[in-house]
């Protein structure tokens, strides 16, 4: 898997699952501050990595990951 699919699943299901707006979704938009993912959310995305990419990530694993660049090369790194 490439980035650019990575990414283009991730900004889907952040549209769709946190309704957040696409125009925010960057790669360095941080994903607490500048797409307002909260810990609650935190979760759903986890569940939402596992279905969609299919590899089990905990909560912990944001505390090192910042942006959505981050995160979907954090996906990259798993997947790939």
């Amino acid at each position: 898997m490439e980035i650019i699919e990575i990414k283009d699943k991730v900004k889907e299901f952040l549209i769709d699952e946190m309704e957040i707006d696409e125009e925010k979704i960057v790669d360095d938009a941080r994903l607490k501050e500048d797409l307002g993912i909260d810990s609650l959310e935190v979760v759903d995305i986890v569940v939402l990595v596992d279905r969609e990419f299919g590899f089990k990530m905990k909560p912990e694993d944001f505390k090192e990951i910042k942006t959505y660049g981050q995160f979907c090369q954090f996906i990259l790194n798993r997947v790939g």
